[in-house]
């Protein structure tokens, strides 16, 4: 069975905001997380600034290793980096990733924020191409998707407009064009988009779980009813709601990964729950006990 949880940070014991990518090479799994210092103790939220992208790694999916953090620093001082997103590009055989940066700590939630782009071929050494800013000092939390007829689509949380999710398009990940906003029925943050069942779905972070959207087209989404992963769970460390999540697909099953705070404290825990479609709805039971590998699948 998949264990619960899936993954703590023997560090700072912070993981949060986890994303899952294979790689190419050797077929390894790697989990790319917010590397929170919560088990420090410091004013406000400083513990969430400062923060260095962690790294797990597993040969199946299902255990998981601590193999480090990135050095990803490029200015004076101890920055903060948030929310990694990594894709592979076969038309460079490299991988980019699109983090979000901020300058220096804060004992609140301030601070300008961009997206940096930096590029690899190992996934441990990276190589800083430039910032995005659309226009806006606050933008966070970007996912990436290449889309079917060519190019590449990013979603990220716009704080300067009402933190709603908005999107910009790429034909090559190093120029892009601000197209809009993709959802705006509420303010929302880690928006994760993915193609699961024939359709295209996106999730994001509503603080009440995650709200779901469907889309046919990849720009217009439609919102169902239900949240997922609103209700606590009662697995080990699965209590409370859900919260920023990704989602792997490999053998025709998705799998949402998440993190809790399962002792009411910063410290949290890495989740990781199936997600099916029922009814043309996606529904995820997250205290359903399943099992996989990813090797196999």
């Amino acid at each position: 069975m998949i264990p619960a949880p899936l993954f703590r940070d023997p560090i700072y014991d912070g993981a949060a905001d986890p994303m899952v990518i294979r790689k190419e090479s050797d077929g390894l799994f790697y989990m790319f997380y917010t590397q929170r210092r919560a088990n420090q103790t410091v004013a406000g939220v400083s513990y969430c600034y400062g923060s260095r992208i962690g790294v797990a790694e597993s040969e199946n999916g299902r255990d998981w290793h601590y193999r480090g953090a990135l050095d990803l620093e490029f200015e004076f001082g101890q920055n903060t980096f948030w929310a990694p997103e990594i894709v592979y590009c076969r038309a460079d055989g490299r991988y980019h990733m699109f983090v979000s940066y901020i300058r220096g700590i804060y004992f609140d939630w301030g601070g300008d924020a961009r997206i940096e782009h930096y590029v690899s071929e190992d996934l441990f050494r990276w190589t800083r191409m430039g910032s995005l800013a659309f226009g806006s000092a606050r933008i966070i939390d970007p996912c990436l998707f290449e889309l079917p007829g060519g190019g590449w689509r990013m979603w990220y949380k716009d704080e300067r407009q009402d933190s709603f999710t908005c999107y910009a398009d790429s034909p090559d990940l190093y120029e892009w064009e601000y197209r809009g906003r993709a959802a705006e029925d509420q303010a929302e943050e880690g928006p994760n988009v993915f193609s699961f069942g024939g359709t295209c779905w996106m999730i994001a972070d509503v603080w009440d779980g995650l709200a779901v959207y469907r889309s046919d087209d990849c720009e217009h989404f439609v919102r169902q009813k239900e949240n997922i992963l609103r209700e606590s769970g009662t697995r080990r460390d699965d209590q409370g709601r859900g919260a920023h999540a990704d989602v792997f697909v490999t053998g025709g099953r998705a799998f949402v990964v998440y993190f809790t705070h399962p002792e009411n404290t910063p410290r949290s825990a890495v989740q990781m729950a199936e997600l099916k479609i029922e009814d043309g709805k996606l529904i995820c039971d997250r205290n359903a006990e399943f099992d996989a590998d990813w090797r196999a699948e």
